[in-house]
């Protein structure tokens, strides 16, 4: 199948498809391409149960079984049909242990007609610590990626993992050992979280929980606490309110059996996730992080992750996103490009005082800056506000996120509205304060430049005694006119500087 520039954010971008074979479910995803930031043209899970009785009977059920080569005898025809010739297929750890796992592989095989990955224990916590790279910068603390059979847990900092370990506490295992009973289950995890003495060095640092059983806990808590976005990548906690949470869970499930908020948890997940909420609890009071940050990139990606090339790893997967969205939706790529150099001169020794990460937050703001270009006049502003609140864009928190919404949101409704409603606590007054600068610089560019390159690169853009003047060349000097004045003030007001057009002569 082929795909065109507008669909795929490069030409030798080949679809990629991965194929899980958990403990709980099978799901195939099919990504773009073996990139830095990729986005999936396709996404299915199949809740099979596989490990369901492995902790009773050390095999795989044979209605899970069936039900398992049938999704991959579908998934062979879906990766087939979106024209992915690279398919990694795994399988964890209700596969890697059941007496029958060789005889199932052998069906599995068939089906796909792929080799399966029979993943080790401190292999598969090495690809979930990869997907944490995947989707954070500069990532430190722990990883946990809880699944049906397992807990993997492995320890990242200074782009290097160490102690990879996996252990026989995942929430489908847990509840089928302790016959239900949290409080057996939690006897079970005290025991094997207790002969981990390493996790102690989480203490202050993050813990990234992995896996769907903890998306769904983090989904709860964004429901009941009202939370304006439903993004859970980069969703924050901090630790001692996840842990009062957690423990809200355990005590309710084990009191009634029931939890606050059940009713929007899937059904798939809705009976495990109690086991969930105990085994990170658990995990806390062992670690001490000082903050939690959910991830939704886990073993899948980083499968594809392992698959990069230095040079690609080490690309900044935000700028990476951000770029690829400009490339599809604004009217110029170059000109979006541009805009980090012109609005240099406003931030640094000269102008606002700028941290390293929010002059990169600054550089993916001015390269989705025109991405609502093509909407109504009346709605840009709306559109675009909540295509980046939604967007797939890894490696920022939601605080940056917020960030790269106001810039945009502000560059087509004005630099004196207010924050829509309910999101005004999600950002703070400095973030919201650059916003602002970005979006008056944005404004004044398009003005000058109607958008298209070559015309903001040749002229200057200065903060010079104590006014914030652009400089234009001769070539440029019919472009002057009140509206660019106008536009140039306003960005100045916000500087707390007069506004001055320069023309050469």
């Amino acid at each position: 199948m082929f795909f065109s520039r507008s669909q795929r954010r490069s030409m030798d971008a080949v679809p990629i498809a991965v194929v899980d074979i958990g403990s709980n479910s099978v799901r195939l995803v099919v990504y773009e391409g073996a990139i830095r930031a990729p986005t999936p043209l396709f996404n299915e899970k199949i809740q099979c149960g596989l490990g369901s009785t492995l902790a009773v009977n050390g095999r795989l059920p044979d209605g899970a079984v069936e039900r398992a080569v049938k999704a991959l005898t579908r998934f062979r025809a879906i990766a087939r049909t979106l024209g992915a010739h690279h398919v990694c297929v795994i399988a964890t750890a209700a596969v890697r242990e059941a007496s029958n796992g060789d005889k199932f592989i052998k069906l599995a095989e068939t089906a796909i007609q792929q080799s399966v990955e029979i993943l080790s224990g401190e292999r598969e916590a090495q690809l979930a610590g990869a997907g944490i790279a995947m989707g954070f910068v500069a990532p430190d603390g722990i990883a946990g990626d809880l699944g049906g059979g397992s807990l993997e847990l492995v320890d990242i900092a200074e782009e290097q993992q160490k102690n990879a370990i996996t252990l026989p506490i995942g929430g489908l295992r847990l509840a089928s050992q302790s016959g239900s009973d949290l409080r057996r289950a939690e006897a079970i995890v005290d025991k094997e979280l207790g002969g981990v003495s390493w996790i102690k060095g989480g203490a202050g640092r993050t813990l990234y929980p992995v896996g769907g059983t903890w998306r769904s806990i983090a989904k709860l808590h964004m429901r009941l606490n009202d939370y304006p976005l439903r993004v859970m990548h980069a969703y924050e906690i901090d630790a001692d309110d996840f842990n009062r949470f957690c423990q809200r869970i355990v005590k309710a499930a084990n009191r009634d059996g029931g939890y606050e908020g059940s009713e929007f948890v899937s059904k798939s997940r809705r009976e495990l996730l109690p086991y969930g909420a105990l085994v990170v609890r658990k995990l806390m009071e062992r670690a001490k992080p000082g903050r939690i940050s959910f991830s939704a990139s886990g073993i899948r990606e980083g499968l594809v992750y392992s698959l990069l090339s230095p040079n690609e790893q080490r690309k900044d997967p935000l700028i990476e996103a951000c770029a690829d969205l400009a490339a599809r939706r604004s009217r110029s790529i170059v000109h979006a490009k541009e805009l980090k150099a012109w609005t240099d001169p406003l931030f640094g020794k000269n102008g606002v005082d700028e941290t390293a990460q929010e002059t990169r937050l600054r550089q993916a703001a001015c390269l989705i800056s025109d991405i609502g270009w093509r909407a109504h006049p009346d709605y840009r502003a709306t559109q675009s506000l909540d295509t980046v609140l939604n967007s797939v864009l890894v490696s920022t928190d939601h605080p940056g996120r917020m960030f790269l919404a106001m810039s945009i949101f502000l560059r087509h409704s004005g630099l004196n509205n207010e924050v829509p409603a309910p999101y005004s606590n999600m950002i703070g007054a400095r973030l919201l304060a650059r916003a602002r600068i970005v979006a008056g610089a944005v404004r004044t560019a398009h003005m000058l430049s109607a958008g298209m390159p070559g015309v903001i690169d040749e002229t200057e853009l200065a903060i010079v005694r104590g006014k914030l003047q652009l400089s234009l060349p001769q070539q440029h000097a019919a472009l002057d006119g009140e509206r660019l004045r106008r536009r140039l003030n306003g960005l100045a007001k916000l500087l707390d500087l007069d506004g001055e057009v320069m023309v050469d002569t």
